[in-house]
């Protein structure tokens, strides 16, 4: 199991999601008053297509995705963010990629380089660890309430690369310009979807020790409470019997 689906596992059986609520839709307005500073029209903009489709699996509305478009367009105040990637090692030598969206990239990199300290890290050069991942659309459904040959026929039909079992869920990998057709697929299929939206994915998994793997999450879920901090990902490969924190 990849190291992001482990964590957000265990942050939904401690509740840890629906106390990010709020951050959750932060994050998906964010993500589209970036992908809008390429262009406001999603026609033309596989990214804003990929972060308006994002967005409403997690059921934010229509006026506030137009008012995000509108701060990334300049049309309205309120867009002035850059997105950025932050790069280094957790315990263990796992390698952490940190996507942010900050008006004050000196205070994000400071918090971030502390954050990775503080809990066993140390931050990297550009580059240093970005090269063993790649960005991709993920879908996860829940496993209990759809067969493996529906979400496969569904999925790969319009255009998914994978369908992977991963836990209790079936994880959906796109090409960035694919998401927003394959969810769209999966909705006219009526596939309710746990979550959608654009992810950086390990090529490879390194496995780690109980120990480390929680000494891990612990950095992972300190750097996702930061404001700026848009979304972590590792190349962890979790131990099944890891206590959850």
């Amino acid at each position: 199991m990849s190291g992001h689906s482990k964590w957000a596992n265990i942050q939904h059986r401690k509740g840890r999601q629906d106390a990010k609520r709020g951050k959750i839709f932060t994050k998906a307005a964010k993500e589209i008053i970036i992908a809008a500073k390429s262009g406001g029209d999603p026609t033309g903009n596989p990214r804003l297509r990929a972060a308006i489709a994002a967005a409403k699996a997690v059921n934010i509305s229509r006026d506030k995705i137009d008012a995000a478009i509108r701060k990334g367009t300049g049309e309205d105040a309120g867009g002035d963010l850059t997105e950025g990637f932050y790069e280094g090692y957790g315990p263990a030598g796992i390698a952490i990629m940190v996507e942010v969206a900050t008006d004050n990239k000196n205070r994000t990199v400071a918090e971030v380089r502390h954050l990775f300290t503080k809990y066993g890290g140390s931050m990297g050069e550009n580059g240093s660890v970005s090269w063993m991942f790649e960005r991709k659309g993920v879908i996860n459904v829940d496993k209990s309430a759809y067969a493996e040959n529906r979400i496969m026929e569904a999925a790969l039909e319009a255009g998914a690369d994978d369908v992977l079992d991963e836990d209790d869920a079936w994880t959906i990998h796109t090409a960035m310009a694919d998401f927003a057709a394959v969810r769209d697929a999966l909705e006219a299929a009526g596939i309710a979807m746990q979550s959608a939206g654009l992810a950086i994915i390990p090529q490879n998994l390194v496995a780690v020790s109980a120990d480390a793997g929680l000494k891990v999450l612990r950095l992972m879920d300190a750097l996702d409470d930061n404001d700026d901090v848009q979304n972590v990902y590792a190349n962890v490969d979790f131990p099944d019997d890891m206590p959850d924190g």
